[in-house]
């Protein structure tokens, strides 16, 4: 390996990240998003603008596992800080069913409903179902989509390089997620190792319909409010790995700027260096 390769860190200087992410704007996100809060994670919830509902409809609407928030409940329950609103689509649809405009339909009405509620730019997205093409990616990306998504899990912690093919590390009914939080938990990272992010993705009604929320409140508690692990959202982590990649070396390795503006750590050559946002610094 180069002397000269460079390893990435999280604000902190920390080797390690944790995110989730939630689909469709349940009731039972209420609950989940206590038990992070209570534990310190952070995560990103996808929404269907077009199954939000009324007041009026909420309170007509039997409750059962999955019912959709009403707006306003909605525009509190994820308006908050460590809480991301993403895309979902406006109707929950099999996107690579659909032609191109009806494609470019569902994100964009879904993305205008949702920036109206929430009085902020949304980026972020996970595909309803998990479907898509190749096609569908081409259109999203026309869309200004950063990040969407998938089904598809890894079972490790590798960094995501394909945003808008986004694979998870797992979904919390995988039957290997206690040895995975715990090899996250006790690895311990050295200079020269990339660091690590566990995703985790679900929906917040199966644990109401599984009777399992031990699940979510025994992966909350023992991975949750440690030092030594970035909590933050989807678009959070995107985003400061978009920064990192624009950092700008010199051709011998001994200086680097920081064009974004955002604080940026990282390893070389064995040390652990800090880059102010718009800073210029020499390397040891």
């Amino acid at each position: 390996m180069s002397i000269n390769s460079i390893f990435m860190r999280f604000p902190g200087g920390l080797s390690k990240a944790l995110t989730l992410s939630y689909d469709d704007g349940v009731e039972e996100d209420v609950r989940l998003i206590e038990i992070m809060k209570q534990n310190g994670l952070c995560g990103t919830f996808n929404l269907n603008s077009g199954r939000l509902m009324t007041a009026e409809e909420y309170n007509k609407t039997p409750r059962d596992y999955g019912k959709r928030l009403a707006l306003k409940q909605a525009a509190e329950l994820y308006g908050v800080d460590g809480i991301e609103p993403a895309l979902h689509t406006y109707s929950h649809t099999h996107l690579n069913t659909l032609p191109p405009a009806q494609v470019a339909y569902e994100v964009m009405k879904d993305r205008e409903q949702l920036e109206t509620l929430f009085g902020r730019v949304i980026r972020g997205m996970a595909y309803p179902y998990g479907t898509y093409s190749d096609e569908t990616v081409e259109v999203l990306r026309n869309c200004g989509i950063l990040y969407s998504r998938t089904v598809i899990y890894t079972e490790d912690f590798k960094i995501p390089t394909d945003w808008l093919r986004l694979p998870a590390t797992c979904h919390h009914k995988n039957a290997h997620l206690p040895e995975l939080t715990q090899k996250f938990i006790e690895k311990v990272h050295k200079t020269n190792e990339q660091p690590w992010l566990f995703y985790l993705w679900g929906h917040a009604y199966e644990f109401e319909r599984d009777h399992n929320w031990e699940v979510i409140e025994r992966f909350a508690e023992q991975i949750g409010g440690r030092e030594d692990i970035w909590y933050a959202t989807n678009g959070g982590i995107f985003e400061y790995i978009e920064a990192f990649q624009h950092l700008i070396f010199t051709a011998d390795m001994m200086r680097v700027q920081n064009p974004t503006a955002k604080e940026l750590w990282f390893f070389l050559r064995g040390q652990l260096y800090k880059i102010a946002a718009g800073e210029t610094l020499k390397l040891d």
